[in-house]
Parts: C-alpha cells; sequence; structure tokens
C-alpha cells in the first residue's frame, strides 16, 4: 500500500510541475498551416540531421495549431510509411 501513496504522490507533483509550463504568445501575422505543417513533417528526417550540425527546428513555432500539427502528422506518416515499404 505504500508503494500505491508514492506513485500517487509522484503522479501529482508532476501534474503540478507540468502545470506551471506555459507558451510564448503568439504575435505572428501569418503561422504556419496545414501545408507547410506537411513540409516539416515529410522532411523531419532532414532537419533532425541538420540540427545536429546549424540550428535548425523540426518543428515551427509559432504555428497555426491544430492544422499546423495535423499536417504534421500526415507528413511524418506518409514519410515513415515510405522509408518502412523499402
Amino acid at each position: 500500500m505504500n508503494n500505491y501513496k508514492c506513485i500517487i504522490y509522484i503522479t501529482l507533483f508532476s501534474f503540478y510541475l507540468a502545470g506551471c509550463a506555459n507558451q510564448p504568445i503568439n504575435h505572428s501575422y501569418d503561422p504556419p498551416g496545414f501545408f507547410l505543417g506537411f513540409f516539416h513533417g515529410y522532411t523531419i528526417f532532414f532537419s533532425l540531421i541538420g540540427s545536429f550540425f546549424v540550428d535548425v527546428r523540426i518543428y515551427a513555432f509559432p504555428n497555426d495549431g491544430i492544422l499546423y500539427d495535423l499536417g504534421y502528422f500526415f507528413g511524418v506518416t506518409t514519410c515513415g510509411a515510405g522509408f518502412a515499404a523499402r
């Protein structure tokens, strides 16, 4: 029973710390949308390798929210399925 209490306390403390996190306010006039998210998701492997050598991000900020995330997801799955089929 003591182990369960410890797990519950650690979980609650983790939620408490995660609740303190925030995102900077988006002040851009034309944030990246679905198609740029798709492109970034499709080129994720090249961006990841490039990020080791130069200052390149694999995820755009500020983005348009759910549409960018959806495009990013489709891009990653499209590219990942292409590599997995070989």
